[in-house]
């Protein structure tokens, strides 16, 4: 299991409430650029279950399925269904940052 897919276990996939001042006390800064520290994390995570997510489904595939030749294949379903089940890629960024699991630099610091 991937590191991304073991974070999510754990994680309320449902949306919440959150403090926006404790959001921008954590960056130090305003919630504008806290959000967009979020946003570029939760791309990254997107972009890696992407990636997993396609690797495994074509594990399964064959190349000589034609349109009219096209099958179930469970193991397929079964792994798409654990993906579509895991939260949003941004709800996960928004965990790491709240658990202050995300570094980051700002502007002022590079």
């Amino acid at each position: 299991m991937s590191e991304i897919k073991q974070k999510a276990q754990g994680i309320n996939p449902y949306i919440e409430a959150r403090d926006v001042t404790r959001l921008s006390k954590l960056a130090n800064t305003n919630i504008y650029e806290a959000l967009n520290i979020v946003g570029n994390r939760a791309k990254t995570i997107a972009v890696e279950l992407k990636k997993e997510l396609h690797s495994k489904l074509d594990e399964f595939a064959s190349a000589t399925d034609t349109l009219e030749e096209v099958h179930e294949n469970k193991e397929q379903i079964e792994i798409s269904k654990f993906y579509e089940r895991l939260p949003n890629p941004s709800t996960i960024a928004l965990h790491e940052f709240m658990e202050e699991k995300i570094s980051f630099k700002s502007k002022d610091e590079a």
